[in-house]
């Protein structure tokens, strides 16, 4: 199969699944982020071949990159691929009406770009650019599109209807699709994409292993992590400042209240 081919069926199946469960997206999770789980029968039978994948292709793959590529290497990689997404991020900061988080991505992208060589550096953050959140999801969300039931995504894994439907959006207006065309965009997309997977994978390996064991139930737990994680992007693209909430395994036994 030419690449072109496997990125496009990727593509396609994602908006298939956002069209096919756009009519059951009448439950919010904006107020809720512990609201039920609908269609959890077959999130978890996705969620379980995730899994799979992970552990028997993903990971070891991860790790390989890990062991093979130094770390100031790996850092680069990291630095480039974060600059070819500030153009989406500055236009959906403006949409979502940020116009502070608009300016600050701007300038990492002008200074990255000129003074970092092509994005190799990531000096803006020193000189006091943060990177910013902007993505389509949270820019539908700013126009008061609902959450949607909670979707776990064959590859892309936890996510909602709402957000599947941004993420297909976000994957059709990264820089590459929109510079390059035919089969030239297909396979710098792919090839972009690939390697921004093994390269996150491989810096959370630790991470997930120890959810992983501590979790009694793996896919409820990450289920409430991504949400948590997720809300506060959402409140940070509406402007809201909220603390942190404390991450909880919903299987894990309830406190007992002081006596």
């Amino acid at each position: 199969m030419k690449l072109s081919c496997l990125e496009s069926s990727i593509r396609v199946s994602t908006l298939i699944l956002c069209v096919t469960l756009a009519g059951c997206a009448t439950i919010s999770d904006r107020g809720n982020p512990q609201s039920d789980d609908p269609l959890e029968k077959l999130n978890r039978a996705v969620f379980d071949t995730n899994t799979e994948l992970d552990d028997h292709f993903i990971r070891p793959l991860a790790e390989s990159y890990r062991a093979i590529v130094p770390p100031f290497v790996r850092d680069r990689i990291r630095s480039v691929i974060d600059n070819l997404a500030e153009p989406r991020i500055f236009v959906n900061d403006l949409l979502q009406r940020r116009a502070n988080a608009a300016g600050i991505t701007s300038a990492r992208f002008f200074i990255n770009t000129i003074v970092g060589l092509g994005g190799l550096f990531d000096l803006a953050t020193a000189q006091g650019f943060p990177k910013q959140t902007g993505d389509f999801g949270q820019t539908l969300y700013t126009l008061g599109v609902d959450d949607g039931p909670y979707v776990v995504l064959l590859f892309f894994g936890p996510s909602n209807v709402r957000d599947a439907f941004g993420l297909g959006v976000d994957l059709f207006t990264t820089p590459p699709a929109l510079v390059l065309h035919g089969h030239s965009a297909s396979t710098t997309n792919f090839v972009v994409g690939t390697v921004d997977g093994i390269d996150l994978r491989s810096r959370n390996i630790e991470t997930l292993d120890e959810i992983k064991a501590s979790a009694i139930d793996y896919y409820a737990h990450l289920r409430s992590i991504s949400r948590q994680y997720r809300q506060a992007q959402l409140h940070e693209a509406g402007g809201e400042k909220t603390d942190p909430q404390e991450l909880i395994d919903p299987g894990s036994p309830a406190e007992e209240p002081p006596k």
